[in-house]
């Protein structure tokens, strides 16, 4: 069922068909009355199709085999270390057939023909190997759903398992949820010239609804009302072409909870999955029998994603696209034949540009979904815009763009919707940052590095300033949360709210200011900044600045600094910077300068590239590894900031409740610190690990109060001396 979905329904068959076939052995049937005897069942079926002669189907028989192999442990590299074994051709060289029962035989009959599905080549032949990677993944992912509902079946008719509740499919809901959106944007008032913009543009984009699935940008000022838009459309396309799910998906859990708010208004509660780093899958626990239900079902929700509208970030999606292990890799065939609205595009990282290209093609080429590359600052991805490849080996970057612009106009919309007026100071200091912002009772001052963040807002109170607001991510989500409420309500009331703040508040933040500051960062981080200064294009724009500064005190980091060098190369070439040709142009310096090699630093394309004669040679493990979207560095600690998280660290100590439920109780309240600051936070009392005979040393607890304020945040370069409570008492 899965595999007819996606159109690999022999391949699908065959692979669930021989999973399991290493339980005719002795040992599996020894183990069904004694669990201490080991078993391994799942290389017998991948030796079969491995070793099977059927005359065109070499290929997709290994790929069967890397499936029916990691159906538990995860799918393997082919060839690995020689010392660790755990290769794919290790574990079939090592299987012996003579373990199994020939029962097997008379009972099961496999038969590879007509395996081979039907794929749409890429025009450029280097792509085959990496549409063969998905496609296994794809493979892989409708055995282990298949396998799992099975078993969730049988617990069932067993009675050891209550059945969950479904979901309603989307196509069901879609006249329902239509008529609800419907109401809600008529009552939006065209009172204001943004206000007409954005009914035109919401108009516009819906009125597109009917174009074929695929590939489409939408690049639309900040402000212009992207995400009714983009959904509009989604809403739109899927009833007319029979979509399964709306996709939702943001770089930043700081935009998912502004987003999940607006659709679960439109979807009801009902009707919409959030999954973020926030709301952890594994093992999560009822604390009571009452929570059974629900928990249960959006646990299984998150590994399979059968919700009608799903709300996640980058990192779930496009990790989930290159994963391994079967929890993570079991959504993937639900994300065929979706709408996927891929918000603030410009974010995906650089150093794995290159396979999330790729990844972002083939699930429009082969799977039926259509894609929304959705943002204010479009990154230039198409093909024109990258360097032809050099050999036939190397793949041709960027994506096939021209004529996939939903926003009408977008050079247009830019001019009609310029709310700001850019300039830049060049170097200030502080001092020179602070006296600008007396001047002001609102404004925003956004910097490279939470260094910099806390020293500028320490002077401005020694200053005297009102209304001053740290914002970093030296606080915990909790706190940010709370501080951003509460600077909106300021920002409405007109009281003094002057904010310094890193580049956390830029991408998908709704805030409004006056005035903004920015140091020197790339076009598309300025852009951001400019998005949150006369938002609502209440304000003349002469009367709107957005400055551009340079901090010699505070250099930029290597990255920041090098955008800053690709700016530079542009700067006289456009006199508006935030017109769509000169984002490209940007975009294309910044291509040009990191090279092919900088957009797949971890080689990704090359571990699932490899085919010849011999087949298919994918290290599917091992890009898993080294696919991560997120490169902090950091490890969390733990604040304890109410009821709640002071109950979460009790729990910790709890053998029964699993990590897993209490990591997603406990996000809101975590710090992440550079590794070293941690290790001399816990070498000097001031935090220490929970239960580390039970939990290890995933759970770090700040027990040193002292260091952490919600108006400065963890101040963890102090866990040397002591606290400000003991300094007063000693």
């Amino acid at each position: 069922m899965f595999g007819e979905t996606i159109g690999i329904r022999r391949a699908a068959e065959q692979a669930g068909l021989l999973h399991d076939l290493g339980k005719y052995s002795a040992d599996f049937q020894k183990r069904l009355t004694d669990p201490r005897v080991r078993a391994e069942h799942s290389t017998a079926g991948a030796w079969l199709a491995w070793n099977d002669t059927t005359p065109g189907t070499l290929i997709f028989r290994q790929l069967i085999a890397y499936a029916i192999a990691g159906h538990h442990a995860g799918l393997a590299d082919r060839i690995g270390e020689p010392a660790a074994g755990a290769s794919l051709e290790d574990r079939i060289r090592r299987f012996g057939p003579g373990t199994l029962d020939p029962a097997w035989r008379s009972e099961i009959n496999p038969d590879f023909e007509g395996i081979t599905p039907a794929i749409k080549p890429n025009p450029d032949p280097s792509t085959r190997g990496f549409q063969l990677a998905l496609l296994g993944r794809m493979l892989f992912s409708c055995l282990i759903d298949a396998d799992r509902k099975d078993a969730e079946a049988f617990c069932v008719r067993t009675g050891s398992q209550d059945a969950d509740r479904g979901w309603l499919a989307l196509q069901d809901i879609l006249p329902t949820v239509i008529a609800v959106f419907e109401s809600r944007i008529a009552g939006f008032q065209q009172d204001t010239p943004v206000n007409e913009l954005r009914a035109e543009i919401l108009t516009h984009t819906r009125a597109q609804a009917g174009r074929g699935p695929g590939l489409y940008t939408f690049t639309v000022p900040t402000g212009g009302g992207k995400t009714l838009a983009s959904l509009g459309f989604a809403l739109d396309h899927a009833r007319a072409h029979g979509l399964r799910r709306i996709i939702y998906v943001a770089p930043f859990t700081a935009i998912i909870d502004q987003t999940a708010a607006i659709y679960r208004d439109i979807f009801g509660e009902d009707g919409v999955l959030e999954h973020h780093s926030a709301v952890d899958e594994e093992g999560a626990r009822p604390a009571d029998a009452s929570e059974n239900e629900n928990i249960r079902r959006v646990q299984h929700a998150m590994q399979d994603w059968v919700a009608p509208v799903i709300v996640t970030t980058n990192v779930q999606l496009f990790e989930s696209l290159f994963a391994a292990l079967p929890s993570r890799c079991r959504k993937l065939h639900s994300i065929a034949h979706s709408v996927i609205i891929l918000d603030e595009a410009q974010t995906l990282p650089r150093h794995l540009l290159a396979p999330c290209m790729r990844a972002i093609d083939e699930l429009t080429r082969n799977y039926g979904c259509t894609i929304i590359l959705c943002t204010a600052t479009q990154p230039a991805l198409d093909v024109r815009n990258f360097p032809k490849p050099k050999s036939e080996k190397q793949m041709q970057l960027g994506l096939e763009l021209e004529g996939r612009e939903l926003a009408p106009d977008p050079a247009r919309l830019g001019c009609a919707l310029r709310r700001v007026t850019l300039q830049f100071d060049g170097d200030r200091t502080n001092g020179d940052l602070i006296k600008e912002l007396r001047d002001r009772d609102q404004g925003l001052i956004i910097v490279n590095s939470r260094k910099h963040a806390l020293a500028l807002y320490r002077e401005a109170v020694s200053a005297g300033l009102d209304g001053l607001v740290h914002l970093s991510t030296r606080q915990c989500g909790l706190d940010r949360k709370a501080i951003l409420t509460r600077v909106r309500s300021c920002l409405s009331e007109t009281l003094p709210c002057r904010v310094i703040a890193t580049s956390l508040v830029e991408a998908g933040v709704d805030l409004d200011f006056p005035r903004v500051w920015r140091a020197a960062a790339g076009l598309d981080q300025i852009a951001q900044a400019a998005g949150r200064c006369n938002r609502e294009g209440r304000r003349a724009p002469g009367d709107s600045v957005v400055s551009v500064f340079e901090a010699p005190d505070f250099p930029p980091p290597p990255e920041i600094r090098n955008l800053t060098g690709d700016l530079s190369r542009i700067l006289s070439k456009h006199p508006d910077l935030f017109s769509p040709e000169a984002m490209e142009d940007y975009f294309g310096e910044v291509y040009w300068r990191v090279g092919p090699e900088g957009l797949d630093r971890e080689g990704i394309l090359d571990m699932l590239g490899p085919v010849d004669r011999s087949g298919v040679h994918f290290a599917y493990r091992t890009a898993a590894e080294k696919f991560r979207m997120i490169e902090s560095g950091m490890v969390p600690v733990i604040i304890e900031r109410d009821d709640k998280s002071a109950e979460a660290i009790r729990l910790l100590g709890v053998e029964a409740i699993s990590s897993g439920r209490l990591a997603r109780d406990l996000q809101p309240y975590i710090v992440q610190v550079p590794p070293r600051a941690r290790a001399r936070l816990v070498s000097n009392g001031r935090a220490g690990f929970a239960h580390p005979a039970l939990r290890g040393d995933q759970f770090c607890v700040l027990t040193d109060s002292g260091l952490y304020t919600a108006e400065t945040g963890l101040l963890w370069e102090d866990a040397d001396f002591l606290s400000t409570e003991s300094l007063m008492w000693s």
